[in-house]
C-alpha cells in the first residue's frame, strides 16, 4: 500500500468519523451551557488554495514540523471534549515522515478573550471543506469566541505506535493579551518532551453555543365552578 493511497483512506475514515462525531455533539451542546465547537484549520476557515489558512503548520526548533486539521466540542464545566483530526509529521527538507490521526482526550484549560460577533462570513457557517465528505448544518445561535484552549490529545499513525500530547489552540478573537496574538497552535509531545512552537500558519475559531431555554411549564386550567341549579317546583 502506498504511503500516499494511506494518507488518502485515513483522511477519509477522519472526516466521516468527524461528521458523525460533530452532529452528535451539537446536538448534545443545544442542552448544555459553557459549551463551544472548535475548528482547527477545517470548515469555512479555509480558503481554496491559501496555506496560510490551513491546515495550521507548527515548527519545532529542530525544523521537522506538524500539520493538523480537525474538529470538536469542549465543556469548560465538565471539562469533556470530543474531537479528531489529521496529522502529518515532516521533516525540514518537507519529507512526510509519520501520518494519521489525532483524538482528542482531555480538555486541560480554556481561557477565553471574549466573543467576536462579526468573525462569521456572511454566507452563513458550514463544517468541513469540499474535500471533507457531507456539510453539517448551519450553526444558528453560535457566537464566535476568542480564547486559548489546552487539549491533551492520542496521535494513530498509520504505521508505529501510538502516542500522546499536548495541543495548544489559540484563537486571536475578542480581547487578545499581547502575547497572544499569533493565531494558530503549538504542540508537545509527551514521549519526548520536544516543543513544536512556532507557529507558521492556520487559523481556529471556537463558536460558543447558547444553551437551549425550555418553554415555562404552562399552568394547568382551573375548570370554572358549575352553577347551582335552581330547584323546580
Amino acid at each position: 500500500m502506498s504511503l500516499a493511497f494511506s494518507i488518502r483512506a485515513t483522511n477519509r475514515v477522519a472526516a466521516s468519523c468527524l461528521t458523525v462525531l460533530l452532529f452528535a455533539s451539537f446536538a448534545r451542546a443545544q442542552r448544555a451551557s459553557g459549551e463551544f465547537i472548535f475548528l482547527l484549520a477545517s470548515g469555512f476557515l479555509c480558503e481554496p488554495g491559501d496555506t496560510s489558512t490551513c491546515p495550521c503548520t507548527v515548527r519545532a526548533n529542530a525544523g521537522d514540523s506538524y500539520e493538523m486539521t480537525g474538529a470538536g466540542t469542549f465543556d469548560t464545566q465538565s471539562k469533556s471534549v470530543k474531537g479528531a483530526g489529521t496529522y502529518t509529521h515532516k521533516s525540514p527538507n518537507g519529507n512526510v515522515l509519520e501520518t494519521g490521526v489525532w483524538i482528542a482526550s482531555e480538555l486541560v484549560s480554556f481561557d477565553s478573550y471574549g466573543p467576536a460577533p462579526n468573525a462569521l462570513p456572511r454566507q452563513g457557517v458550514r463544517f468541513g471543506p469540499a474535500t471533507m465528505g457531507p456539510k453539517l448544518p448551519t450553526l444558528f445561535g453560535s457566537m464566535p469566541t476568542g480564547g486559548i484552549a489546552v487539549l491533551r490529545v492520542r496521535f494513530l499513525p498509520i504505521q508505529g505506535a501510538s502516542t500522546t500530547g499536548v495541543l495548544q489552540m489559540n484563537c486571536a478573537l475578542g480581547d487578545v493579551p499581547r502575547e497572544r496574538s499569533v493565531e494558530g497552535i503549538r504542540l508537545t509531545l509527551e514521549r519526548n518532551n520536544i516543543e513544536y512552537s512556532e507557529e507558521l500558519s492556520g487559523r481556529v475559531m471556537f463558536l460558543a453555543l447558547r444553551p437551549k431555554i425550555s418553554a415555562p411549564a404552562k399552568a394547568p386550567e382551573q375548570e370554572a365552578p358549575e352553577t347551582p341549579r335552581t330547584p323546580q317546583n
